[in-house]
């Protein structure tokens, strides 16, 4: 049964495996401004290493630490691994809040289900399991976006409750409610750093 982890290095081989298929599709390219597209350039070469795969794991992990080192413009941000038993299937990222480019092109989360475990339910499932763990953040509602052209992502985000905004640019803006009795979107939280 999938669930959402803490990044750990029991998954190292399958995770390799995935990374494979998300490079394979484009990402890791300079011009791929994903956080999976930016770790592909980074780590590529050196996950397969045990030592340096716990090195990335504790990487991940510490980015949510509010004054663990991140690229500039960059926030606090947790990620968790959806994964079934040693499987990685996908990652979600939750940003602790918004700077201005993540209030109107970036969201609070993000999220990416490998190629090999699409069209199975895998993002809904994620996203939900994802939004009590933003809550306990304090975060409600949750602003997530994806482009206008994703019509699987904008289902997911629907599916959970998503309620639409506007568009900016290429990116459809939805907020979500993350608990029984989240506040109604358009309520802007952890907005504007």
């Amino acid at each position: 049964m999938p669930e959402l982890i803490t990044p750990d290095v029991r998954v190292h081989a399958s995770f390799v495996e995935a990374m494979e298929e998300f490079a394979a599709e484009g990402r890791g390219t300079p011009e791929d401004g994903t956080m999976v597209g930016r770790d592909i350039l980074v780590w590529r070469d050196r996950w397969r290493g045990p030592e340096a795969f716990a090195e990335y794991v504790a990487a991940v992990r510490a980015d949510a630490g509010e004054d663990a080192p991140r690229p500039a413009g960059h926030v606090p941000c947790t990620t968790l691994w959806w994964v079934d038993g040693v499987t990685y299937l996908g990652r979600i990222a939750i940003r602790h809040r918004l700077n201005t480019f993540l209030l109107d092109y970036g969201g609070h989360i993000g999220y990416d289900v490998r190629a090999s475990a699409r069209r199975r339910g895998h993002a809904t499932a994620m996203l939900r399991a994802a939004l009590p763990v933003v809550r306990s953040l304090g975060i409600d509602p949750v602003l997530i976006t994806c482009d206008d052209t994703n019509t699987a992502s904008h289902r997911v985000i629907e599916k959970c409750g998503g309620v639409f905004e506007d568009q900016r640019g290429k990116k459809l803006r939805y907020w979500v409610a993350t608990g029984p009795d989240g506040a109604r979107p358009g309520r802007l939280a952890n907005a504007g750093e």
